[in-house]
């Protein structure tokens, strides 16, 4: 690469970024705080590009694969140091994190993503074992973490003992890693559609996909850190409008799925509905298959209450959102139809969080 390829603005946002985080001008005032905003979208458009550079080099599906761990690994951690610096107060905030995750990536980024397709294409066709694949393990894992506190009997409250939080990490972390193994290794053809046009396959140079990946970590890295710092901002911001404080756990997973989602939104773009598929689905699985377990090991060590159950409301948006779902991808194409329903289930969603 020449130094004029550094020039570009996914290598310039980075670095600003990084300068502006450690400057320590943000959150002294609003100027400061919308300068911090602008860097933080920036680099998270940045990311979408290093992103898609490294899966040109490893392709499918190591590449979506490698993006869904970077972005969960960056959520984990901004999870954790809210939950630590917070203490009793933030004993939620992993549940909505994790909970708005699921509800942003089913509703929100495969309903643009399959509305986008489907006015441009018509349909779109993908692998149904693919989409029954994803949908078997993220089902298991969200009714063992999200729903099933509710109803043990051992501690009162939405809440598990350590005995059982100890249990379901190791379920969840087992159901994932064997879902790797079958999307990697055994079943790796039905995450896979053959490209058309295979003499146009871009596939960067080695040395090109080390630097963007350096970036693309550099990248998520700095979108974490600068929503941390402006976690402050985005509450008081929350309680001006008299919006539940679970709004901030929305606000905090729209930020952290942005890379994941333009990269989605662009791959549905260009009639790679798979591609999609495997961001977006990858995305949910791994954001409840190991963030859950890596936060029950904190609140374990720290002796941090975590709260897990959902409530009634929010039971019921989610199993419509996993039952619209798995109606929309049981065809293996998708059309319209499909995308805006599922788009009016994350309105019901956001306007009941911020209007329950």
């Amino acid at each position: 690469m020449r130094i004029n390829d550094f020039l570009h603005y996914t290598f310039i946002f980075p670095v600003l970024a990084v300068g502006y985080y450690f400057s320590g001008l943000m959150g002294t005032g609003v100027i400061f705080d919308v300068i911090a905003g602008i860097l933080l979208t920036g680099s998270v458009i940045s990311a979408v590009h290093h992103a898609e550079v490294v899966a040109h080099k490893v392709g499918e599906p190591f590449g979506t694969i490698i993006l869904a761990l970077c972005i969960t690994i960056l959520e984990v951690a901004l999870i954790i140091s809210l939950m630590v610096a917070g203490g009793e107060q933030a004993i939620t905030l992993a549940r909505d994190t994790v909970f708005a995750a699921v509800m942003l990536i089913l509703n929100g980024i495969l309903g643009i993503c399959i509305l986008v397709g489907g006015v441009k294409y018509y349909e779109q066709f993908f692998a149904r074992t693919s989409a029954t694949t994803y949908l078997v393990s993220i089902v298991s894992i969200l009714i063992l973490t999200l729903v099933l506190p509710n109803f043990t009997s051992s501690v009162n409250g939405p809440f598990y003992n350590k005995a059982q939080l100890i249990f379901v990490s190791i379920a969840c972390l087992v159901i994932y890693g064997i879902f790797l193994m079958v999307q990697t290794i055994r079943h790796r053809n039905y995450f896979i559609v053959p490209d058309e046009h295979p003499e146009e396959l871009y596939v960067p140079s080695l040395k090109k996909t080390t630097i963007s990946f350096v970036f693309l970590v550099i990248c998520l890295a700095i979108v974490v850190m600068i929503s941390k710092g402006l976690s402050s901002t985005i509450e008081d911001m929350v309680q001006g409008f008299g919006a539940p404080k679970s709004l901030v756990g929305v606000i905090i997973a729209a930020v952290v799925l942005l890379p994941e989602g333009l990269a989605a939104i662009r791959a549905a773009r260009s009639n790679q509905i798979q591609s999609s598929l495997n961001l977006a689905l990858g995305s949910a699985l791994a954001s409840i298959g190991l963030t859950i377990p890596a936060v029950s090991i904190v609140c374990i060590m720290y002796d941090i209450p975590l709260v897990l159950g959902l409530d009634k409301k929010d039971i019921i948006l989610l199993s419509l959102s996993v039952f619209i779902v798995m109606l929309s991808l049981s065809r293996g194409k998708t059309n319209i139809l499909y995308g805006t329903v599922l788009l009016v289930n994350l309105a019901a969603y956001i306007f009941t969080v911020i209007v329950p």
